[in-house]
């Protein structure tokens, strides 16, 4: 009997055992005693409150702070820290650290962007859109310590209102001749379009938008209407085709509802409303598009924009060697023949069964890049030639689409194989022919003008400058930039209209340093037209 009533105090005292631990134990994760037997007298002070008391030795900071019954925050700190252990005679003072959010609101001011206008006279101002400030808000992160502001961060900003830029157009008309001009110029200025008539004083905006992105710029054959892309604001849409009445701009403008264009848009030969051109799909990788390498065909109504449905002459393809690039397209001067040209050779295409027939296999250029090279092509005025820049093998050489060289070439339909005309030209050469002029002596000519690379081994990153010749190669002559200019950079450029041969000197107009240049090829001057720097693209008719 005696034995069972010693048995519920054992397991008492076992139980009390086990209680005195867990709490020993607790008490040390409180860091107020790691050690215990004898005690040690420290001082602590917290908010302006000073007491002296007896703690365990082995206390420490912390577990003071919470024996002498002060609460803490998770921001708080104490001199010495609150993980020391604690002496005997210690003093221990809590810092109470609070955090606060402040957000603060700020004006952005806006910019002032110019736009240079050639119709005013240099020196006058016009204010085109007024600017408007935004507003920002920026979050502050504020530490106090002991009520005393001791750091502010930025924890983040956001702009709540995007300012509003201030637009003020400035005159740039500058003291150049007035020079007769046949046909229509038309050219890209800061992203809107101009047409210069008559001669080069008339100058006419034709569509003020600012945001032409040169693609494509095509004046109808019979100069009243423009055929031009506009860049979209949209992420899934490259750019969109238009059309716009030169004469009447403000009244005729229409979106033909085609988007995505990258190499071709024109208009078809021989209609007043026809339009052709080649599409691309949106791609995540880098040019940003894929070409379709096709061929379309539309018409519009010149009084509402109302399109027909699109008709295609060539389907989608893979356009051959690096087709993702794109394909060029170009009509014969009399609209019977159409001209491809991509980055493996050049042909014909056939718009009864909507086939390509190739003619000339290039060897490609390995850009190593987002890039391609494209030929570019020229028809002669009599349809007897393709004009053609001619990527050629270099000796020694391992892999042939390395060479640096290129040749300019004529590619005849009489028969034949193509002539080499002149060597080491560049890789952007663009070969175009004059119209028909009839010479002196009663024969009927015409001469071909090309870009010749100032380092013609690197002309990817070239200066070039204007060159012209006879038809046979023959009689080259170097129009411009003159000896000691700064090369131009290749771009397309334009010989004078076909009905003007009888009335002008042959007249080519091209694009230098950011403005357009007219070059009298006969008398072998240039002269300045703009001079505002921001031509982007041509187009004469």
């Amino acid at each position: 009997m005696g034995l069972y009533q010693r048995a519920p105090n054992a397991k008492r005292a076992l139980l009390l055992i086990a209680i005195l631990i867990l709490v020993a134990i607790s008490l040390g994760g409180c860091g107020i005693l790691e050690v215990t037997g004898q005690e040690i007298s420290v001082s602590v002070t917290a908010d302006g409150i000073s007491q002296a008391i007896l703690v365990p030795a082995g206390t420490t900071a912390e577990g003071a702070f919470i024996l002498a019954g002060v609460s803490l925050t998770s921001l708080d700190k104490s001199t010495p820290a609150l993980y020391s252990v604690l002496q005997d005679g210690n003093d221990v003072v809590l810092v109470r650290v609070e955090e606060e959010y402040q957000v603060e609101q700020s004006v952005v001011a806006y910019e002032t962007q110019v736009l240079r206008n050639e119709s005013m006279q240099e020196g006058e101002q016009r204010l085109i859109q007024p600017g408007i400030n935004g507003l920002q808000e920026t979050t502050y992160r504020i530490i106090f310590e002991d009520g005393i502001e001791v750091s502010r961060t930025i924890s983040g900003s956001l702009v709540v209102t995007s300012p509003t830029p201030e637009i003020v157009m400035v005159g740039s008309q500058a003291p150049f001749s007035v020079v007769p001009l046949p046909g229509i110029l038309g050219y890209i200025s800061a992203g809107n379009a101009w047409v210069m008539r008559e001669n080069t004083g008339v100058r006419q905006p034709v569509v003020t938008s600012g945001d032409l992105d040169g693609r494509v710029f095509e004046i109808s054959a019979d100069g009243r209407w423009l055929l031009y892309t506009r860049s979209s604001d949209d992420e899934e849409t490259i750019n969109q085709l238009w059309v716009t009445r030169i004469d009447s701009p403000d009244e005729d403008s229409f979106d033909l509802g085609v988007t995505n264009i990258i190499h071709f848009a024109d208009w078809v030969p021989g209609t007043q409303t026809g339009v052709v051109y080649s599409t691309a799909e949106i791609s995540p990788s880098a040019p940003g598009w894929e070409a379709n390498n096709d061929l379309i065909f539309l018409n519009f109504s010149m009084e509402t924009g109302w399109t027909t449905s699109p008709r295609d002459s060539v389907e989608e393809n893979s356009g051959g060697l690096y087709g993702w690039w794109g394909t060029d397209f170009l009509y014969s001067p009399s609209g019977e023949k159409l001209a491809y040209s991509r980055p493996d050779g050049f042909g014909l295409v056939d718009l009864d069964y909507g086939a390509l027939r190739s003619e000339y296999d290039l060897l490609p250029v390995q850009t190593r890049s987002d890039w391609a090279w494209v030929s570019s092509v020229a028809w002669s005025p009599d349809e007897n030639f393709i004009y053609f820049v001619d990527h050629v093998p270099q000796a020694g050489l391992a892999v042939g689409e390395d060479s640096p060289l290129f040749d300019l070439a004529a590619f005849p339909f009489v028969g034949g194989a193509p002539v080499r005309l002149v060597s080491e030209v560049g890789m952007f050469a663009f070969p175009t022919a004059s119209p028909i002029r009839e010479l002196p002596s009663g024969e009927l000519s015409y001469q071909v003008a090309f870009l010749k690379a100032l380092s013609p081994t690197q002309s990817r990153t070239s200066g070039y400058q204007l060159v012209v010749m006879d038809r046979d190669g023959s009689n080259q002559k170097t129009l411009f930039p003159t000896e000691g200019g700064q090369g131009m950079n290749p771009n397309q450029y334009f010989w004078y209209p076909s009905y003007a041969v009888d009335q002008f000197s042959a007249l080519i107009a091209v694009i230098y340093q950011g403005n357009i240049w007219l070059v009298d090829v006969d008398q072998g001057i240039a002269h300045q037209l703009t001079g505002d720097g921001l031509i982007t693209g041509i187009d004469w008719r």
